[in-house]
């Protein structure tokens, strides 16, 4: 039976597997006693869950000769590199040593890893033991490693590291041996890479190999060779690579080399700059003025040359700014230059240049900011025309208040049509001088704008200039009224206060017109604000204020006045109460004469109404007398100031024949003789 069991892998696979499941101390002595059962089947249920029987499954890999399953159970299971470098140097397997090199770079043993790499013979991942060697700067061991690897990986990668590798390592012989054969390096990037790294000799070799002369002049100027950098320069042809060998000459103080390749560089705007700020940086002024100066008699000379060299005088020579300015106001780049001005506080040339390039808000802005050195009034008014921003118009107003307040009302007149007045007039009423500007005040007043027009009452106000006040009040009613009513209200002075009353009386404020009009005792105000309000009342009121008083001539006035709004039953009854019809009398006398004349108006309308009918019923009779109108029928004109007395028929009225008119009148002997009324009878 041991025979057939021996034999039977069935078997042999449960037996191990129920010992897996049942009872794993003795899966491992099943496994070194049997030898007929599917061990890489077992060995993968031994290594899954929840078994993990790593080391079961390692000696069934290793007893199986599959060595590669083998490491893989040491490298990822049991995770012990050392037994599994010890059982790659007994296996001697290339595959085993692959994975052995591989996990070795993943745990950052970068030199065993090439070791073990090399002894594979395999450079399938030299992108990543390249960049591991490159961290580690494991240069000799990354030459070997990419020795190899040429041998079977035709990448142009391997041959331009193995390249940088050569020079890293500082094995400069073997790295031109190397770069003057057949290779698919990229020598230039290697370059690069080198002299950024500041391997200068090196990076050296590499360009002179290619030829790469701007790099190769660069590499000259950081080694010091200043003649053979220059050389190099010249081949190149490069402004840039002049730049260069300029700035390290200037560094270095080697003043003939740097004038060589200054001559090349002026010309070109765009690095002109930089050169000069080398010399600066030297203190080499009067080298570079006189390397400009010179250069300004190239036929390839431009507007930058010219302005650097106005700029070096804004900073060293002053002197000679004005004069090369005019001479050459044209060829100057003006904005560069005036920023230059600026930093070197030479406001008068900065405004020179501002109005010749047309630029007059940043020239009247200068004059304002610099005005002990820059600022001419008449020049000032000029630029003031000219400029775009209007926002400059009101700094201008604060400057001049501030430094030339007399001037004003000419900077007002200059700039009038421009600003917006009620702006101009808060902004100077902020500083308390607005009396100052009267004479434009006026001037814009004719806009009829509020705040022109309270700033110019109140300036009134201030100075008590009750008839401007008034003149202005007439002529430009735009603004508040009301409020200007009640602050002269209580002014001191009457006219102030009559003012006060009218501006009311425009507002149809007509009670408060006419009681303050009362209080200042201005009767005739009060009596004309009370005929113009139209308020029956308001003037029956006003005229038993009179009667209260026992102001008669007042009385009799205001009769006059409001004859219009003054119910004669109200006037007749306070004239009696009072004893005052004798100066009522003028009012009744006209009273009776507008009655009558409505009554003669109404009887001559009924009269010809009657003629009419008449006419229709007589159709047989073709003639109809015509009978005169009643001369009292003459309609009197309106109003107090066409008095009755004198005008009343002698006679009495003639009445028709046949039309009977009723409700005329009496005979004017009915009606009350002058002199009838005596005080205190009716």
């Amino acid at each position: 039976k041991s025979a057939d069991f021996g034999k039977n892998r069935n078997l042999q696979n449960l037996l191990i597997l129920t010992a897996i499941k049942a009872d794993k101390t003795r899966v491992m002595d099943y496994i070194n006693r049997l030898d007929n059962y599917d061990g890489p089947e077992i060995a993968k249920i031994a290594l899954g869950d929840p078994y993990n029987l790593y080391e079961e499954a390692f000696l069934i890999y290793k007893k199986c000769d599959l060595h590669a399953e083998a490491m893989d159970t040491l490298l990822v299971n049991i995770e012990s590199l050392e037994r599994a470098q010890e059982f790659a140097a007994r296996c001697g397997e290339p595959v085993v040593w692959y994975k052995l090199g591989k996990a070795q770079l993943e745990n950052h043993q970068v030199a065993e890893a090439i070791e073990s790499y090399l002894k594979a013979s395999d450079a399938t991942d030299y992108i990543e033991v390249i960049q591991a060697a490159q961290v580690e700067c494991l240069y000799d061991d990354l030459v070997r490693f990419l020795l190899m690897a040429r041998k079977t990986a035709k990448d142009a990668i391997v041959d331009t590291e193995l390249v940088y590798s050569y020079a890293k390592a500082d094995r400069l012989a073997d790295m031109e041996e190397f770069v003057s054969g057949t290779n698919t390096a990229n020598v230039k990037l290697v370059g690069d890479r080198l002299y950024e790294e500041k391997f200068f000799k090196a990076a050296k070799i590499l360009y002179q190999s290619i030829p790469d002369n701007s790099k190769l002049a660069s590499c000259f100027v950081q080694l010091g060779e200043y003649t053979q950098a220059v050389e190099a320069a010249k081949k190149a042809s490069n402004p840039k690579t002049w730049k260069e060998v300029n700035i390290a000459c200037v560094q270095a103080e080697q003043f003939r080399c740097a004038e060589i390749a200054a001559m090349y560089i002026i010309v070109h705007p765009d690095h002109l700059e930089e050169l000069i700020s080398q010399y600066e940086k030297g203190g080499h002024f009067e080298e570079l003025i006189s390397l400009l100066d010179t250069g300004l008699s190239s036929e390839r000379s431009h507007v930058g040359m010219y302005t650097e060299l106005a700029i070096l005088y804004t900073k060293y020579k002053p002197e000679k700014l004005m004069d090369f300015i005019k001479m050459n106001t044209a060829k100057l780049n003006i904005p560069k230059l005036i920023q230059a001005c600026e930093r070197h506080y030479l406001w008068s040339q900065a405004v020179f240049l501002y109005t010749h390039y047309d630029e007059f808000d940043a020239a009247a802005n200068a004059m304002m900011a610099h005005s002990t050195v820059a600022y001419s009034h008449d020049q000032f008014q000029m630029i003031l025309q000219k400029v775009s921003n209007h926002e400059i118009y009101y700094r201008a107003i604060t400057f001049y208040l501030e430094e030339n307040p007399m001037q004003v009302n000419a900077l007002l007149n200059t700039i009038m049509s421009k600003v917006d007045h009620a702006r101009v007039v808060g902004q100077v009423k902020k500083t308390g001088h607005l009396p100052l500007m009267l004479p434009y005040l006026k001037a814009a007043q004719q806009h009829n704008i509020q705040a022109v027009n309270e700033a110019v009452n109140d300036i009134y106000v201030e100075g008590e200039q009750f008839e401007d006040l008034r003149q202005s009040i007439e002529d430009f009613d735009l603004f508040d009224q009301i409020a200007l009513a009640q602050k002269l209200e209580g002014h001191e002075l009457v006219e102030m206060r009559r003012i006060s009353a009218l501006v009311y009386k425009k507002n149809k404020r007509y009670k408060q017109s006419i009681d303050l009009s009362k209080q200042d005792k201005m009767y005739k105000d009060a009596m004309e604000t009370a005929f113009d309000s139209g308020n029956a009342e308001l003037a029956e009121a006003l005229l038993r204020y009179f009667v209260d008083n026992d102001m008669k001539e007042c009385f009799a006035a205001c009769l006059f006045t409001c004859y219009d709004l003054i119910r004669p039953d109200v006037g007749l009854e306070l004239a009696w109460r009072k004893n005052m019809l004798d100066y009522a009398m003028p009012f009744l006398i006209q009273v009776l004469r507008e009655y009558t004349s409505r009554i003669d108006a109404l009887d001559k309308k009924t009269q010809k109404k009657e003629e009419a009918e008449e006419k229709e019923k007589s159709a047989s009779n073709d003639f109809v007398p015509d009978y005169m109108a009643n001369p009292m029928m003459a309609g009197a004109m309106p109003g107090f100031g066409n008095l009755a007395i004198g005008n009343a028929p002698a006679n009495v009225m003639m009445q028709p024949q046949g039309f009977p008119q009723p409700g005329m009148m009496q005979p004017p002997s009915m009606m009350m003789q002058p002199g009838m009324m005596r005080p205190g009878g009716f």
